[in-house]
């Protein structure tokens, strides 16, 4: 097979290979087999252009046809002339097709099914990086940058699935890319002939390398490359799992439990943030799920899904934990004491059927829950997760709960929480801004028990700080989100949840954040319906003797529970649950419109608009530090990785061509100085014209290597008689007994290399500048150095002590 061949299929199977990535995302997984048909019938129709030939550019837009009509036979053959070529029709029904596939790209969770619009974005997405993959690696002889489109479709598939096996995807995809380095190299090395592929011979310090050792420069490459490879996919499997990562969302990304029997399994962490967002952003209100109950009243039905307990300082997520099998009947819910009044309350859930989740969505807290399929209970959050695949996709499930009905004189008077729940409950990071704290003593200044510290927070969110609801603002879950937000006043659910929550962790209250649904709508039927708009974020707080109680600080979302509305405060000038302003770090807040408004009547909007901010706030909203030194680093590495050989060659260059203008007055040993510099500035010359396309010959003399690069390189004659004149200095520090003081080689090969860079044409400067062929000398360093190692240090010495200590034994016997 010949060499584009070759590269032909390692470039459509590295497309593939990545493509693999996407299978998570989508069920059922049949795509994948269109989409490596139309990529091996796009490669084929390159490969039969290229051995016409027709010209590189011609060769791409061939292919870009032929990926055209195969897409349209297939997505858009009723709107086709003949059922093959596209008009007008067919390209407006592309553009449907798109349209609906990233609508329901943004509406349904993961596993998302095929739809024609998601079917069309696969296909074609994949499809057009094996076309860009072929035309690089294939068409223009690169296969190095043809990694840039297969890192773009693993990133996607990468940023989008919570899948535990990630790294099967990676390691799939980067074989696949190693393979097509593999076998550019060996394409490269085959064209290269007898210099560069023939046994190691007897050192000439004539040619390329002009220095020990450099004879043998086709030690083993395609080991080395092996090797090379090895060492950095290992080091890419290492570096992401020490680098911060991007968590997905709870609505459409999927927690997993795994293992069997009881105690068996964790489940890991999720973030919610950027999908509530997106959920509540939906054009279109799309029903989640419905459900019955028994409860007179469901403005306290929230439907919970998780609980987020974990602040780590950059986000918000649940601790992992081991998860059971699911009890007949559920543990009693933690500090709930005897004297709190509950009612019992049994619902009736259905899911939808696009509606897939492997968290499942109840009231809090539940005592009974009755469904099919492999479900497990996490005791700590009282949650169930869907154990192997298992999702609330048309799931049907009857669940019996308590409405937990404290008082306020209850909540005030409960005692301290268990010393293990408050440790962990309580943490808080230390990259925690100081104005998260401050805000928070400032809000309960006066207050008199955790109680009436938590209200005051609820009630300075809700209706006194001036804070105002809005889904359109950045996402934002870590220590530098939450300033801003109480510095800007602007956000929606997970701000003021995540804000709350944090606020009284700093005063000692344990607290955490769960997530899921306000209660929904209800139908003509007496049924409740629950939407994607109803998706929402609240904090729990924990009082020994009612357990985790849940407060309302949105406003305008939800309603307040009837404990957590606190009276009317009596005498004062002044309402202590307002913070004085202190600084600019400390947010505003205006008083009450009147003392005899309570937070339920300015939640409703019944005491008028409150008063606004004066002064436009900082536009601002930043980034965590991590975040951008994260992204710093990422980006430090992928401009710097490329430009290596750039850096080397610069490197090398300046150290052969130092030194210049040195004499014999100078004191030195001006015979060796000269001939080492001499030496050097020749390897220069040498590789510079290299770098430019003129291959070395070691079996060459001076002069007809010389001869050989102004002939090729049709240099001038300024630059000809520098060449000349470098390769009779090396003649004379090689064979004169007496060798003369040369002149200036380093200004020579300066001038050479200037000549060959002015005849060149401007794909072959790009080369040789980003890319220089001499860089592969590095390759062969590593060669040489790692067969050093292993013959002082590898297999062989072992193999030699290990017979020295069985050859006694052997005698002995």
């Amino acid at each position: 097979m010949s060499g584009r061949g070759r590269l032909t299929i390692c470039a459509a199977l590295a497309t593939l290979l990545a493509a693999c990535a996407l299978l998570p995302l989508v069920d059922p997984a049949g795509w994948i087999l269109q989409a490596a048909i139309l990529v091996a019938v796009v490669s084929g129709v390159g490969a039969l252009t290229r051995r016409v030939p027709l010209a590189r550019p011609l060769t791409v837009v061939v292919q870009a046809l032929m990926a055209l009509l195969l897409l349209t036979v297939a997505f858009t053959r009723e709107q086709a002339l003949g059922g093959v070529l596209p008009g007008p029709a067919a390209f407006a029904e592309f553009g449907q097709l798109l349209t609906e596939g990233g609508e329901d790209v943004g509406r349904y969770a993961i596993p998302a099914p095929v739809t024609s619009g998601i079917r069309l974005l696969l296909v074609g997405g994949v499809l057009v990086i094996g076309l860009i993959v072929d035309a690089l690696a294939v068409t223009y002889r690169s296969a190095a940058p043809a990694g840039l489109p297969l890192l773009a479709l693993y990133s996607v598939a990468a940023g989008l699935s919570q899948g535990g096996a990630r790294w099967l995807w990676f390691v799939l995809a980067a074989c696949g890319y190693l393979l097509l380095l593999l076998a550019e190299g060996r394409d490269r090395l085959s064209q290269w002939g007898r210099v560069f592929g023939a046994a190691p011979r007897a050192p000439s310090r004539l040619g390329a390398g002009l220095q020990p050792g450099a004879g043998g420069p086709a030690v083993a490459p395609v080991r080395t490359g092996r090797r090379i490879g090895a060492v950095a996919l290992g080091i890419a499997l290492v570096v992401p799992a020490v680098l911060p990562s991007l968590g997905g969302g709870l609505l459409d990304t999927r927690g997993r439990g795994q293992g069997s029997g009881p105690g068996g399994g964790t489940i890991s962490a999720v973030n919610p943030l950027v999908s509530l967002q997106n959920s509540l952003n939906q054009p279109e209100d799309r029903e989640v799920l419905t459900y019955r109950t028994s409860s007179d009243s469901t403005q306290d039905m929230y439907l919970r899904i998780v609980a987020l307990d974990r602040f780590d300082g950059s986000s918000w997520k649940p601790s992992e934990r081991r998860v059971t099998d699911v009890p007949k009947t559920l543990p009693d819910p933690p500090g709930l004491g005897t004297g709190v009044r509950t009612t019992a309350v049994r619902s009736n859930v259905a899911a939808a059927d696009w509606y897939r989740q492997n968290w499942l969505p109840l009231p809090y807290p539940a005592s009974q829950v009755k469904i099919d399929g492999r479900w497990r209970f996490e005791p700590e959050g009282r949650t169930l997760v869907g154990d192997r695949g298992q999702t609330t996709r048309g799931a049907e499930y009857q669940v019996s709960s308590l409405l937990v009905e404290p008082t306020a004189g209850q909540l005030a008077a409960a005692g301290p929480a268990p010393s293990a729940l408050q440790q962990e409950y309580t943490k808080v990071p230390d990259a925690l801004p100081e104005v998260v704290s401050r805000t928070a003593r400032e809000v309960t200044s006066g207050a008199s028990d955790a109680y009436e510290r938590a209200v005051r927070i609820q009630d300075w969110f809700a209706s006194n700080g001036g804070f105002t609801y809005d889904t359109e603002v950045e996402a934002g879950s870590g220590a530098d989100a939450i300033a801003r937000f109480l510095k800007q006043k602007e956000g929606f659910c997970v701000h003021f949840a995540f804000s709350m929550a944090a606020m009284s962790r700093t005063l000692g209250i344990p607290a955490r954040v769960a997530v899921g649904f306000t209660p929904g709508t209800s139908n003509t039927d007496g049924s409740m319906a629950v939407g994607l708009k109803d998706a929402h974020a609240w904090p729990e707080l924990y009082f020994e003797g009612v357990g985790w109680t849940r407060f309302e600080p949105t406003p305008t979302r939800g309603t307040v529970p009837d404990y957590a509305v606190e009276e009317t405060p009596s005498g004062g000038a002044a309402d202590p649950a307002v913070p004085r302003p202190t600084g600019s770090a400390a947010p505003s807040a205006e008083p009450s419109p009147s003392d005899s408004c309570t937070p339920e009547m300015k939640r409703l909007g019944e005491c008028g608009t409150p008063a606004q901010q004066t002064g436009g706030g900082p536009t601002d909203r930043g980034l965590p530090v991590g975040t951008i030194l994260a992204t710093a680093a990422l980006g430090l590495t992928v401009l710097l990785v490329p430009a290596l050989p750039l850096l080397w060659r610069t490197r090398t260059r300046r150290r052969r061509l130092g030194g210049e203008g040195r004499t014999a007055g100078d004191g030195l040993d001006n015979t060796e100085e000269t001939t080492d510099r001499t030496l050097a500035a020749w390897r220069e010359l040498i590789d510079s014209g290299w770098d430019y396309g003129i291959l070395p010959d070691d079996s060459q003399t001076p002069r007809q290597a010389a001869a050989r690069i102004v002939r090729s390189g049709e240099l001038d004659s300024a630059a000809a008689e520098s060449a000349h004149r470098v390769a009779d200095a090396v003649e004379q520090v090689l064979y004169a007994p007496q060798p003369r003081a040369s002149t200036g080689p380093a200004a020579d090969v300066r001038r050479v290399r200037a000549g060959l860079h002015a005849t060149a044409g401007r794909g072959a400067r790009v080369r040789a500048l980003l890319a220089p062929r001499s860089s592969v000398r590095v390759v062969w360093a590593c060669s040489r150095w790692w067969s050093a190692l292993v013959a002082r240090w590898g297999v062989e010495r072992w193999a030699r002590a290990l017979r020295r200590a069985v050859r006694p034994s052997r005698q002995q016997g």
